[in-house]
């Protein structure tokens, strides 16, 4: 543990955590203990921001942006260059640092920092390309056109589950459209945070910038602060709906923009000329991968009558033989549960899922021989889709149901609150297009013949209903960190009116 620390400059984590234009700011706030999800441990503990601090980060990000929107979009795409060529040098620490610290296995804590890489040589590319459309003016002699300007400070709060990732996803965009950002990670991984600044800072002074990246740790208090903050034009929340819809509602009420990345109740339909192997596998990961931790991970399988019996025996020999134990050890399949509260909570859903008349079929037993929040991944058959599976419970549970037709399917399929991501195994195209066509999945992502995880960066990433209708990434998603402008140019020597009107004429 202690070379991971070394490795990423967190030996003095306890100076603050909050950054201003003089660097790392001083703070007599309480601290935060970072806890070892795998053995129930402290790590550290990390000095949180208080009221102060928050204020004067902001204002240093405010006064960044001035200057900032000021250079030339390829210019700032070199900082964000940078920043991914650092990440790079320090990837296999940062990755480890997120396994030690949420608990996802060393596969997966590598993998989010290979794909914060990925978004920064994204975002350098789109430096080049911030594009606006021109368009046929109806007066003779006019030009119209449009064109994206830089929209402000952006405030990021950022759960758990990618401590480092969804960050880049904002920052990284940001930053190449001349944002500046002011970043509140959750306060279950501050150090992962704590790293990702120091990086941060070293690449703008590397430039002579301050105030281009910032951190504010602490808890929802601080979130609350950013959220009210009318010099944040936009606030980009992941986390529960519950929280996220009060996000909004604050957003909302001073004329501000919010990206909303909510919850997700992911599923899978299996079609009956589908590839079980290729099927099983898929589920696997999905329900499975980050301990069923992901808000795209899937959560319910609605799979055709004829292969349930089959594909249920697969998935449970396959449950069977995960590797559960230290996320960072070789070998490990599936890591510990973020905290006991979660692990109480799967507990709940599974008792809740047998009164509505489910049947466990594997798994869901606590596992205290490996560690206090350690479960087995649970697969629970039901009779219907109960309100207890309509509920997203951020544990690996997996609920089985049958169905026969296929409108039958896609009905359960749409039946929830949520809307991230889908997915179909089956062979036919007919059948494929159908879930992907207007009246398919009702979902942000649809996929065939993949799993609900592992979204790319090139696409956007979000879902509709309550998940939110927030995108980041890839894509167009850019425009939401930009104001658009409408322009129009006369170059003739009359002044003629839109839609032909005659001023002052009879």
């Amino acid at each position: 543990m202690n070379s991971i620390l070394d490795k990423l400059n967190l030996q003095d984590v306890n100076s603050g955590v909050c950054t201003g234009p003089d660097g790392w700011l001083k703070s007599n706030a309480n601290p935060i203990i970072s806890y070892n999800p795998t053995n129930g441990e402290p790590i550290a503990a990390v000095v949180p921001a208080t009221p102060e601090t928050v204020d004067q980060v902001v204002n240093a990000a405010q006064a960044a942006f001035y200057t900032w929107r000021e250079a030339p979009a390829p210019r700032r795409g070199l900082v964000v260059r940078d920043l991914g060529n650092a990440l790079r040098e320090l990837a296999e620490p940062l990755g480890e640092l997120v396994t030690l610290e949420m608990g996802k296995i060393r596969a997966e804590g590598l993998g989010e920092v290979q794909e914060m890489i990925d978004i920064c040589d994204f975002a350098v590319g789109l430096s080049r390309q911030l594009y606006g459309l021109t368009m046929h003016s109806e007066r003779p002699g006019h030009r119209m056109y449009e064109q994206w300007h830089p929209l402000g400070p952006i405030g990021v709060i950022t759960a758990f589950n990618f401590p480092v990732a969804v960050w880049s996803w904002n920052a990284a965009i940001a930053a190449a459209c001349g944002d500046t950002v002011v970043w509140k990670p959750s306060e279950l991984c501050p150090l992962t945070a704590v790293a990702v600044q120091h990086i941060s800072n070293r690449v703008m002074a590397d430039y002579g910038l301050t105030g281009i990246f910032n951190l504010t740790v602490g808890d929802g208090a601080i979130g609350q602060m950013l959220t009210a903050d009318r010099r944040l034009p936009l606030i980009s929340f992941t986390g529960s709906i519950r929280v996220g819809r009060m996000v909004g509602q604050a957003v909302a009420s001073r004329f501000g923009r919010s990206i909303l990345e909510l919850g997700g109740n992911n599923a899978i339909i299996v079609a009956p000329d589908a590839n079980l192997e290729l099927a099983t596998r898929g589920v696997l990961f999905g329900a499975v991968g980050t301990a069923g931790q992901r808000c795209t991970s899937t959560r319910r399988l609605i799979v055709h009558k004829t292969v349930a019996e089959g594909l249920s025996k697969r998935l449970v020999n396959a449950y069977k033989q995960v590797p559960l134990g230290d996320p960072l050890a070789e070998g490990t399949l599936m890591g510990p549960l973020v905290t006991k509260d979660a692990v109480a909570s799967m507990a709940n859903a599974l008792k809740q899922a047998i009164h509505e008349g489910g049947q466990l079929l594997t798994g869901g037993q606590p596992r205290p021989d490996l560690g206090p929040q350690f479960v087995e991944p649970a697969i629970v058959k039901m009779p219907a889709q109960t309100d207890i599976v309509k509920e997203e419970t951020f544990a690996p549970i997996l609920y089985l149901m049958e169905y026969e037709a296929f409108d039958e399917a896609m009905q359960m399929h749409n039946d929830v609150p949520q809307g991230l991501s889908s997915a179909i195994f089956t062979d036919s195209m007919q059948t494929a297009e159908a879930f992907l066509a207007a009246a398919g999945s009702d979902c942000g992502i649809a996929n065939v013949n993949i799993g609900t995880s592992g979204a790319e960066i090139g696409g956007a990433f979000g879902g509709e209903k309550e998940t939110g209708g927030g995108r980041e990434s890839g894509s167009d998603a850019w425009k939401a960190y930009m104001r658009r402008q409408t322009n129009t140019i006369n170059w003739s020597k009359e002044l003629p009116l839109a839609q032909g009107l005659k001023f002052g004429e009879s």
